[in-house]
């Protein structure tokens, strides 16, 4: 049996819009260190590949969640000391945020994890009404994967503008870098221009793997030319198939070379090993009409509500309609999360479906993804400051 890789996705006090009104929440914590410490630890005790980190720039209607947040990227620079093998993939909003900035944090995230980061840009169309907070540009109303596409080729230029050998600390001659590795990345493209090269030296993975999520044809040539991951929200084991193919599609038409997307589905999760207790618990929550969850609002991912063995074997059967694996969305934290960690990933690892340790150190490594060459290592000289 194929194992599959699994995710987990914390956001707040959990994906239902309520879940800071569950009795096992947390809500008091959330601006906590401890907290988020707590959550990824929880996940690495579970053998996760990696957590991924919401961000936002503006907060939610007061209907769709916790309206405060912490900065994804200085959370998840906060977990690396505290854990030690799993990944950390915080999100960053394009495009307003700027490329450097966003290559330079996670590749001292990636250096402070040894090897740990990686990295989601969030292309969401509800990120431009936060346009006025940056006073410079008004936005279209849809999603600017052309520009995310050049966003993200940047990011990639800038971890490959230092040569894996650039530092070498030469005391004698007083010498800290070879410049003769460092590289301007000269980047033109229709909406942006960076020149580079980067101040941060390139990340221990050499390329932090990139992460997009995405619902329709579009994102999928996006996915596939700019990521190594990619999530997608099949709705049944058919829809997977017929998601899978147009993946390995959109790789064909944009002419993908190297490895192929990593592909992993979408899922909400209420667990609970009594049956039916999962489904009371979301229906307490679901509460008022206007707080109903509606997994609309949760980047229209399908939801499962039910016991850690119904769990294991949808994702099994999905898994074996080609799906790479699951980012699983605990509906509440912490306690759906544990129930993933401690109930469904032994319930996989016992029909051969899942990690029984971890076998790497880097997420490029529990993802099977070899570490890139350096694009630059053999570049004329006269692309070098």
């Amino acid at each position: 049996m194929t194992r599959l890789h699994l995710a987990a996705a914390l956001h707040d006090a959990g994906w239902h819009s309520a879940a800071w009104r569950d009795p096992a929440a947390r809500p008091a914590e959330l601006f906590t260190a401890g907290y988020w410490s707590g959550l990824a630890a929880e996940a690495e005790r579970g053998l996760l590949d990696f957590v991924t980190i919401e961000d936002a720039l503006g907060p939610p209607a007061l209907d769709k969640g916790v309206p405060a947040r912490l900065d994804a990227v200085l959370i998840a620079a906060r977990l690396a000391p505290a854990t030690s093998r799993i990944g950390l993939v915080p999100a960053t909003v394009v495009p307003h945020t700027e490329p450097f900035h966003v290559s330079i944090g996670i590749a001292s995230l990636d250096h402070a994890s040894r090897g740990r980061a990686g990295w989601r840009p969030d292309t969401d169309p509800a990120h431009h009404a936060h346009a006025a907070h940056f006073g410079r540009r008004d936005l279209p109303g849809t999603p600017l994967l052309d520009e995310a596409a050049e966003y993200t080729e940047i990011v990639r230029r800038l971890w490959d503008s230092w040569e894996d050998d650039a530092e070498i600390r030469d005391v004698a001659t007083g010498r800290f870098l070879d410049r003769e590795k460092l590289h301007y990345i000269d980047f033109a493209g229709e909406h942006l221009r960076v020149r580079g090269p980067s101040i941060t030296p390139r990340p221990p993975q050499g390329q932090p793997p990139v992460t997009v999520l995405a619902d329709d044809v579009d994102g999928y040539e996006f996915a596939a030319r700019a990521a190594d991951v990619v999530l997608v929200a099949p709705r049944s084991r058919r829809d997977a198939v017929t998601v899978v193919a147009q993946v390995r599609e959109a790789e064909r038409t944009v002419e993908r070379t190297g490895e192929p997307l990593r592909i992993l589905g979408e899922l909400v999760v209420f667990l609970d090993s009594v049956p039916g207790a999962a489904n009371a618990r979301r229906a307490r929550l679901d509460g008022p009409a206007s707080l109903a969850f509606d997994p609309s609002r949760a980047f229209d991912a399908e939801t499962f509500t039910g016991t850690p063995g119904d769990l294991a074997d949808l994702l099994v059967d999905w898994g074996e309609a080609g799906l790479d694996g699951f980012r699983l969305r605990p509906g509440v934290l912490p306690s759906d999360l544990v129930a993933i960690t401690r109930e469904l990933v032994p319930i996989l690892r016992g029909r051969g479906a899942f990690r029984d340790a971890y076998e790497a150190a880097t997420l490029r490594g529990h993802l099977g993804l070899p570490r890139p060459a350096n694009r630059y290592a053999a570049s004329d000289p006269g692309s070098r400051p």
